[in-house]
């Protein structure tokens, strides 16, 4: 426990980072998939043979290039941000691990990062003020940088999952750096890459229908029909593809990681990580509706679609990555870089060395008095906030008041010993990490536990928590 807890009430940290990262990834895949979808457009337009469609093409794709830029350079960033300020204050531990182990990588992703913002800048304030082959040069430009911020960000985000045995080899020594290579491309790195530019593609498209949707059907029903036509086309390449690639990811994933698929088909009640399964399900559901709707109401009525249907199609593709990214999340689980860190931030290394020392023997985050924690109490919960609340909240989500509701102190006592034990045999060692300690520290937490479940009479007091160190 080396840093502050980062305690929101109610919804908890976790989901601070979620609620953020579901905005932030529809955008982000966005500017890839869009910067491809521009100067492809745009070489469309350039060569048509009847000059008013031309025209046509050119002015809506400016239009769509301002939105492309606000929605992007705006919105997009300033999430990223806040994903950043997120993921620091609820996973220092893990945050650290990543930036220490790849800074080399986040250098390069700045980089083309800046060269995404100047680029995308150029390319919407030169529209018919410098030639048009060389304003398509600029759209090219921005196309490569945004890809190759994403082929840098996957191999971080595909390493939480299954750094490799080369790097886990190494790591706790120091020589993590030198491994770069090895972690980065991680052997779910190509899979996962695939099916991100499958989704950036189709994002490409769902965005597109939006402004394409704006058009006055009336007045230009040729110009609103190709263009709806052309950005439902971009969906297409994802939906075919999908299917294939997520067998091959499923397959380079960990067995123990696929497991949590069947877990929750088994056993689907509200203390088991059934998401996994359900999220699969709602991603299902959600596609095929986005190729119903995109097909019977954009592609064969294309004048006829207006934006609230396009907006239909955007919120089913919210909901679609939101649950893809929600199962990738699951599918760490217990871990959140894949058998090198817990969860809740303890090197798995670790546990035996704390098992033996105590959880809170090195940690200045203690509420205490003279240096000393004053109370079981005031221990339990320093505990319970450095060890269960990266997942879970007192009241709000996966709160332990209603998931511990009807047990006693011994009940209490003897989840608990089960999740310190950590035998093969526990139900709970498919998703949840163990909880590490002495026995002094097991005692602590289901007293604190056990006073939330089963409070004292009100006229009792509750042990005062004093200064923190």
């Amino acid at each position: 426990m080396n840093y502050p807890f980062w305690n929101i009430p109610h919804l908890g940290s976790g989901w601070v980072i979620g609620i953020m990262a579901i905005f932030h990834v529809v955008i982000s895949q966005f500017a890839v998939g869009g910067g491809l979808y521009l100067p492809m457009a745009e070489r469309k337009a350039l060569r048509m043979t009847d000059p008013a469609l031309r025209s046509a093409w050119l002015k809506q794709l400016a239009s769509h290039s301002k939105f492309f830029l606000i929605l992007t350079g705006v919105f997009g960033t300033v999430t990223g941000v806040g994903i950043w300020f997120a993921i620091g204050l609820t996973h220092p531990e893990a945050t650290s691990t990543l930036i220490h182990n790849f800074v080399f990588g986040w250098a390069m992703e700045w980089v083309f990062f800046i060269l995404e913002l100047t680029t995308v800048a150029v390319y919407y304030y030169t529209w018919n003020r410098i030639d048009e082959e060389l304003h398509l040069k600029v759209g090219w430009c921005y196309a490569g940088f945004s890809a190759a911020t994403l082929i840098i960000i996957n191999g971080i985000l595909a390493f939480m999952l299954t750094p490799g045995s080369t790097w886990l080899a190494v790591a706790g020594t120091g020589q993590e750096a030198s491994k770069f290579w090895n972690a980065f491309f991680n052997p779910t790195y190509w899979p996962s890459l695939l099916m991100r530019v499958g989704v950036c593609t189709s994002l490409a498209g769902v965005w597109a229908l939006i402004t394409s949707s704006r058009m006055d059907g009336d007045k230009e029903p040729a110009l609103k029909a190709s263009m709806v036509k052309w950005s439902v086309k971009w969906l297409v390449p994802s939906f075919v593809a999908t299917p294939f690639l997520l067998v091959w990811y499923l397959f380079m994933v960990p067995a123990s990681q696929r497991a949590l698929l069947t877990l929750g088909i088994d056993t689907i009640n509200s203390g088991t990580f059934s998401t996994v399964t359900r999220m699969a399900l709602i991603i299902v559901i959600t596609s095929a509706t986005i190729i119903g709707v995109a097909y019977f109401l954009a592609y064969r009525n294309p004048v006829d679609f207006n934006l609230s249907h396009a907006l239909a199609v955007l919120l089913l593709a919210y909901i679609a990555t939101g649950a893809g990214e929600y199962s990738r999340e699951m599918l760490r689980k217990p871990y959140v870089i894949g058998n090198w860190m817990y969860s809740n931030g303890v090197r798995v290394p670790y546990a035996k060395r704390i098992n033996t020392e105590g959880y809170l023997v090195h940690s200045n985050w203690v509420w205490s008095k003279d240096g000393a924690p004053t109370t079981s109490y005031s221990r339990g919960e320093a505990i319970f906030r450095g060890e269960c609340g990266s997942c879970h909240t007192l009241d709000g989500y996966r709160p332990l008041r209603q998931l511990l509701s009807g047990r006693d102190q011994a009940s209490i006592r003897n989840m608990i010993v089960m999740l310190h034990d950590y035998k093969d045999d526990s139900p709970y060692k498919k998703f949840m990490p163990p909880m590490v300690g002495t026995q002094h520290d097991v005692d602590d937490l289901v007293n604190y536990l056990n006073a939330q479940v089963n409070p004292a009479p009100t006229s009792g007091q509750k042990p005062i928590l004093t200064a923190q160190k």
